[in-house]
């Protein structure tokens, strides 16, 4: 254990030399007079020695005020350094932590802008469905869903996590023909669904007004673990599936998905932007913050084109 003097008192003696007046030195470090003197008389109590004579308009450094003021200028110059280098790293890395499906079907589309926006600003995104501890900095920002917002955490809305089915072009075409029309609603049920367990296809079929949802067909169809795996398992011609419109527009406008239905349902489930309240006025989070909103305001009304 460090048999250290009271670390206020170092931190007021060393202004109280530097600047060789105890009034310069609370001015400094926002303190009255009296309590820099306070803080000088305890570390003179600590060493058994005056560190000052006092004389007036001036604080007159002794021997042994002369001997430690260097050591602990260094020491001091040492701890501010200390903590400027990682304030710039800190600031020159933003870590947004969010799951594969929203960073692949959204934001890894979009990031491109905010570094044009912010060139001394890198990113790194990092994809989990594991919940990371802001409060612990093992991310800058959260993107998370959930029905409510995040206890402890600022949640900022950012959209609704819908769903409706959609399939590959093909696909459809192909029901139609084996249907010999084209397939309605209480045809789902038995045809090949991507994900069939997913309870989110009973809440679309009770939507969709569909009967006896609750004694449908449990097929043993592919399963997928994420919204990302199963859209693309989509475009491969292997099913319906459930997917949020939002994320797909730019699959539905050039071919790769469509969309028979025009109905979506909700389970209320919302994506949120989580940041630590402690952390809420840093500039590069509130940078990230803005531009967010920008682009989930920007993509309601347009698919995202993509650059050449």
């Amino acid at each position: 254990m460090r048999k250290l003097p009271p670390l206020a008192a170092v931190r007021v003696f060393e202004a109280a030399a530097r600047l060789e007046n105890f009034t310069a030195a609370g001015n400094e470090l926002g303190m009255t007079q009296a309590a820099v003197s306070y803080q000088v008389k305890l570390l003179e109590e600590r060493l058994g020695a005056a560190l000052f004579v006092r004389e007036k308009g001036r604080a007159r450094l002794t021997a042994l005020g002369l001997r430690l003021l260097p050591q602990l200028t260094q020491a001091f110059d040492s701890i501010e350094a200390a903590f400027a280098s990682q304030r710039e790293e800190d600031e020159a890395l933003l870590t947004v932590a969010t799951t594969f499906t929203f960073a692949n079907t959204w934001l890894a589309w979009r990031l491109g802008s905010f570094q044009v926006e912010h060139p001394d600003l890198a990113v790194r995104l990092a994809t989990s469905n594991k919940l990371v501890d802001l409060k612990a900095g093992d991310a800058d920002v959260a993107i998370r869903a959930g029905a409510r917002p995040w206890e402890g955490l600022v949640s900022v809305e950012l959209m609704k996590v819908d769903f409706t089915p959609m399939c590959a072009p093909s696909f459809w075409k192909r029901m139609t023909e084996q249907l010999g029309r084209e397939p309605m609603p209480a045809d789902l049920p038995n045809l090949p669904l991507i994900s069939p367990e997913d309870y989110w296809w009973d809440k679309w079929l009770e939507a969709a007004g569909v009967e006896g949802v609750a004694d449908r067909p449990r097929k043993a169809g592919l399963r997928l673990d994420s919204q990302a795996d199963e859209g693309h398992a989509a475009m491969g011609g292997q099913g319906f599936v459930l997917l949020t419109p939002a994320f797909w527009k730019n699959d539905i406008k050039d071919g790769r998905l469509c969309q028979p239905f025009e109905l979506t349902a909700t389970a209320g489930f919302r994506y949120w932007l989580c940041i630590a309240p402690e952390r809420r006025n840093v500039p590069k989070i509130k940078r990230f913050k803005e531009w967010l909103l920008r682009q989930v305001e920007q993509s309601k009304l347009a698919p995202l084109e993509a650059v050449a």
